[in-house]
């Protein structure tokens, strides 16, 4: 499976009101690992940020005046993120930027692009309800470091959402594909399923000792409630794989 982890800074808040993209990070992920195949675009808005905007994330007009233009670059974006799920923390602030961009340029949204957009902020709500969801807080909860993210920017947001959201999601479906992940495979066609009927599990059967002690602790139960314990009123496993043979 692939998916981009991608972060935009902007010159606002309000995309309808004139507010520009002026950069774009994108992280690859591939089953969950990152590739180092990264986009990360500066792009001239055409416009000054608003102090707010600048004060966040440091990137002056004059520094951004020889970038190309949003239209010089959608089609390098578009290309990237076509057929991927998108992770984007606080989704439909930056999705609503890229489609008021796409649209000013007569292309479609995103969201016919892309297959799919995973929200990682309303993601981290759920998981973490009542608390600080800020992708600072994040970091801090998963013990990742953002010491040297003085300001924002997209790529190196992009790069601590990556870590945030493996974190997030590592539950025991990500550990069986982790203990997978380094196997090759023919046909190198990537899901997102990993085939458990291919994977050889070690069956450990009882010893005859351990038999006979377990047999010596039913007796016992056995005694204790003058009867017969619920254990032996049913087949034993040895015994109903021989019936079902």
């Amino acid at each position: 499976m692939r998916q981009l982890i991608l972060d935009t800074e902007t010159t606002g808040l309000n995309a309808r009101t004139g507010d520009r993209i002026i950069e774009i990070g994108c992280v690859e992920l591939i089953n969950r690992r990152l590739t180092g195949n990264n986009l990360h675009i500066y792009v001239n808005p055409e416009r000054d940020s608003d102090p707010g905007a600048l004060a966040v994330h440091g990137l002056t007009t004059e520094f951004l005046s020889d970038k190309p233009k949003f239209g010089e670059i959608a089609a390098q974006l578009r290309d990237f993120i076509a057929g991927a799920e998108l992770i984007i923390h606080n989704a439909p602030f930056d999705v609503g930027f890229l489609d008021v961009e796409f649209g000013m340029l007569g292309l479609p949204k995103v969201a016919e692009t892309c297959a799919g957009v995973i929200d990682s902020l309303a993601q981290a709500k759920q998981m973490f309800p009542g608390k600080r969801n800020s992708l600072d807080a994040l970091c801090d909860r998963f013990g990742i470091s953002n010491a040297h993210r003085t300001l924002h920017g997209a790529l190196l947001d992009s790069e601590l959402l990556a870590e945030v959201y493996l974190s997030m999601t590592r539950g025991q479906e990500s550990l069986v594909i982790d203990m997978l992940g380094d196997q090759p495979s023919e046909g190198s066609v990537s899901t997102s399923r990993v085939a458990l009927d291919d994977l050889e599990l070690t069956v450990i059967v009882a010893s005859v000792d351990e038999l006979a002690a377990h047999e010596a602790v039913l007796s016992d139960l056995d005694k204790a409630i003058k009867g017969t314990s619920v254990w032996r009123t049913e087949p034993s496993p040895a015994e109903g794989d021989a019936v079902a043979a």
